[in-house]
């Protein structure tokens, strides 16, 4: 990883550029005068003349021969500003800093209150440096530090007025696309981190949140793909943008997100199939019933007829008729549960679990430990265990605790996708993600090859 604490000596050149510049016009001027007079003064008829010129001559800093040049060198840098490079100690704060550099408390407020938009105490840390620019006297003139790669902050101090002026200046940094894709060995944080890339995970679980528990789904043997904008000042990496498309692969079952921005310029991330990710957590319904036989909360029971608490709402409908997840899930239960008769319970993103009780059977595909798509068939109604009758007593629960299965699926309004009109867009968009993604921008060593297109050529 590059290092972001580098020396700042591409700044202090920058600081010094207006003196360089004004040296090198006198030196063009002199060369000029040089040019026209050379002939006449190495000319033997020119000799009285050149000891005339220059014999008693002084310049306007009293150099009389090239002898005292020198002195005069030594005699400018007395009365030039300084500029040093210190560098953040443990322990100190930019109020400590600030007062070493002879600022008193009321000034240093006025300061610090001037900065609170633009400066990050979190960014000002030990090791990190700055820069000192102090008057031939030692008084403070300007406090220049680079908190993060392109954004540098100057304090800087009027000579004559004593007023300060805060600015920060932000430094063009150039967008790149980069890619990272394989097998995952451990998890998918470490993947990242040891291709120097670890701040994708953050972005990539707010992608998946209600499809994939990044804990416990993402095991070693995963497949992965990401392709993802990089920002960069020439050659140091700065770190990373939005994430262009990623695509995970848990067992058989594809999971994959794009960015994509239709004609009216909203941006969003849809699945393949141009549903939109992360609107609000959906769920449908389990079944197709007639009627609620029993409400969420206190009842007597149909059979003991003692009071109770009812942890679900029992849904009417014939037996036989197929019971669907509610979301994407994992089966973490399939089979008998007592007075539940046949149950299959579905751990979701988001804390949720959803439990199907009273099941005539289970479909082929719903064995335990596997994954299901939201509206897959996980088995039919039926009037197993303590029933009075054919019907399908559905629960949810948020973190262990039960909630009103109605309300729940009342609160997940429908995600929006890409509109019809988009479509065609859309899918070109994803067929030239996908072919980026197969060239493979592979990122080693913390230098992306092959990522010098900008990502504004394809999003």
């Amino acid at each position: 990883m590059t290092n972001m604490n580098k020396p700042f000596s591409v700044l202090k050149e920058r600081l010094s550029g207006i003196t360089s510049s004004r040296k090198k016009i006198g030196f063009i001027s002199a060369s000029l005068g040089f040019l026209l007079t050379f002939g006449f003064l190495l000319s033997p008829a020119s000799q009285p003349f050149h000891h005339a010129l220059f014999g008693n001559y002084e310049d306007e800093l009293g150099v009389t021969a090239e002898s005292s040049a020198s002195d005069a060198a030594e005699e400018s840098r007395k009365y030039s500003n300084t500029l040093t490079e210190e560098t953040v100690k443990k322990g100190q704060s930019l109020y400590s800093v600030l007062s070493s550099l002879g600022l008193g408390p009321g000034e240093i407020h006025n300061v610090t209150e001037k900065l609170k938009e633009s400066f990050s105490a979190r960014n000002f840390r030990p090791g990190k440096t700055y820069i000192v620019e102090k008057d031939p006297a030692g008084r403070f003139l300007c406090f220049t530090y680079k908190q993060t790669p392109s954004s540098i902050i100057h304090v800087q101090k009027d000579a004559e007025s004593g007023d300060y002026s805060i600015w920060e200046e932000k430094l063009e940094y150039e967008v790149r696309t980069g890619a990272l894709g394989g097998t995952i060995s451990s998890t998918l944080s470490a993947e990242l981190q040891q291709n120097e890339r670890y701040a994708l995970i953050g972005q990539l679980q707010k992608l998946f949140v209600n499809r994939i528990n990044f804990r416990r789904d993402i095991q070693p043997g995963t497949s992965y793909n990401v392709l993802f904008e990089e920002k960069w000042l020439g050659n140091e990496f700065v770190g990373t943008g939005n994430i262009l498309a990623a695509e995970i692969s848990l067992g058989k079952i594809p999971y994959s997100a794009y960015r994509f921005t239709d004609s009216k310029g909203r941006t969003d991330y849809y699945d393949s199939k141009g549903n939109a990710l992360n609107k609000r957590f959906c769920f449908v319904q389990p079944c197709n019933y007639s009627r609620v036989s029993s409400g969420y909360g206190y009842r007597v029971h149909p059979i003991l007829r003692k009071r109770h608490f009812h942890g679900g709402v029992d849904l009417v409908a014939r037996s036989g008729t197929p019971v669907r997840a509610v979301a994407d899930g994992k089966i973490v239960f399939r089979g008998r549960k007592g007075a539940a008769g046949n149950m299959i319970t579905i751990n979701h993103a988001n804390g949720y679990k959803s439990k199907y009780l009273h099941l005539s059977r289970f479909s082929s595909g719903s064995g335990y430990g596997q994954r299901v798509k939201q509206g897959e068939i996980i088995g039919y109604v039926g009037s197993t265990g303590r029933s009075t009758g054919p019907h399908l007593d559905f629960r949810m629960y948020r973190y262990g605790k039960p909630e009103n299965p109605l309300a729940v699926l009342r609160s997940a309004m429908p995600t929006q996708g890409v509109p019809k009109a988009e479509m065609s867009n859309f899918l070109a968009q994803i067929s030239v993600f996908r072919s980026q993604l197969e060239t493979g921008n592979v990122l080693v060593a913390g230098i992306a090859k092959n990522a010098a297109e900008p990502s504004s050529a394809i999003n």
